[in-house]
């Protein structure tokens, strides 16, 4: 077999058959942009192509520029036989050993780069190669080495163990020209790059690295040609002020990809077994910030009902401010706890109640980065235990 790489955008393919085999194929095609036709009696078929209720006849082929051949037997080898007269490649779903084509299985790495695997007509074989392959890119460098527009991805990393970072994620790392990462990002993803590495990480009372520098130095690498990953701790969008970033980039007209993160607001307290909503505890949550002084930035939390569980996110430093805040609608005695760096190695969490949990913290000596979860849900830590396994790689860069 000699294998080629097809452009299908615009490009009319024929399918014959309606099944299961079909489509998935007719998925994968739309998904190229290719304009598929379908011609089957019956069965069901994707949305985004054209449907033809009726046998195969060989006029079929008129216009088509590939064909895939997902009926039965006895049809396949009918089309694959009126296409071959015709010139035209046909992918028999029903015989590999004698299709003039076949559809290789895929691998999608990052930045365009895409592996095409046959298994010599065995499926399972196939299937193996692509785990082992994929696998293996993983960890490939996977930079251009020619010169291309240059791009920004605003990717969450997650709580802090590599093991929850999302394949995408793993997939731009691997390509990325420059990685500009915050302290609460996992260590080991920096194993996963062969970037230039710029830390731009705040910690608590030191912003040496502002938002606007942030910024700037995201549009300035992009612009330069190089292809940019934002790592941020958690998720992008959930106060992480990607947004922000976001708006900076599309500003200087680059081109922008989001990568969503686990964000530490759920997967944290999920870390030390406190699920955020429980049948008859909770009904909902609410994330908000704690970070400042002020408590008329969080004085709307007073009115937030009970059965809404509250998680706070950089709360460590206002905790004793927040809990007085909440005590004007809240009694002392509702559960709260303190999460402090879960999903890595030093997690602990400190059990409480509101009236409580602010000497708890400091009598423990708790420090960012910590999640503050008020709610009777909180209790539920002393039920259930700490429900994490970091894989070996887990840690922040703050911690390195």
């Amino acid at each position: 077999m000699y294998p080629l790489f097809l452009r299908l955008s615009g490009k009319q393919v024929l399918v014959v058959g309606a099944g299961p085999v079909a489509a998935r194929r007719i998925e994968g095609l739309l998904a190229e942009g290719a304009v598929v036709v379908v011609v089957a009696p019956h069965g069901q078929v994707p949305d985004g192509c054209t449907w033809h209720r009726r046998e195969f006849t060989a006029t079929d082929l008129d216009g088509a520029w590939l064909v895939q051949a997902c009926a039965t037997p006895a049809v396949n080898t009918q089309v694959a036989r009126e296409a071959a007269a015709r010139g035209v490649w046909c992918v028999d779903a029903a015989d590999a050993t004698s299709s003039s084509a076949w559809t290789a299985s895929r691998i999608a790495a990052a930045d365009g780069v895409e592996v095409a695997v046959s298994g010599g007509g065995d499926p399972v074989r196939a299937r193996r190669l692509v785990q082992v392959l994929g696998d293996a890119l993983l960890n490939a460098d996977l930079r251009r080495e020619r010169p291309a527009a240059g791009s920004v991805a605003l990717v969450g990393a997650g709580p802090g163990d590599p093991g929850l970072l999302t394949v995408r994620a793993r997939e731009l790392l691997a390509a990325a020209d420059v990685v500009v990462v915050d302290r609460l990002a996992p260590r080991a993803a920096l194993d996963m790059t062969h970037a230039q590495i710029i830390g731009v990480g705040k910690s608590p009372g030191d912003h040496t690295v502002g938002q606007d520098d942030i910024n700037r130095i995201l549009v300035e690498q992009a612009l330069a040609g190089n292809r940019v990953v934002r790592l941020k701790g958690g998720d992008p969008f959930v106060l992480g002020r990607g947004g922000e970033e976001l708006a900076a980039c599309l500003d200087a007209g680059i081109e922008v990809e989001v990568v969503p993160g686990i964000t530490s607001a759920v997967a944290v307290p999920a870390a030390a077994g406190i699920p955020v909503t429980h049948r008859g505890m909770a009904t909902g949550f609410l994330v908000a910030t704690a970070h400042g002084e002020d408590p008329e930035l969080i004085g709307h939390l007073a009115q937030v009902p009970a059965e809404i569980t509250i998680v706070l996110l950089m709360g460590v430093r206002s905790l004793e401010m927040v809990a007085s805040v909440l005590l004007r609608s809240r009694s002392a005695d509702t559960p709260a706890a303190v999460v402090e760096r879960g999903w890595t190695p030093r997690q602990r969490t400190v059990v409480a109640t509101l009236g409580s949990v602010a000497e708890q913290a400091r009598t423990h000596g708790v420090q960012a980065p910590s999640i503050v979860v008020i709610g009777d849900v909180a209790a539920l830590h002393d039920q259930f235990g700490d429900l994490a396994r970091p894989s070996s790689g887990a840690g922040l860069i703050a911690d390195a």
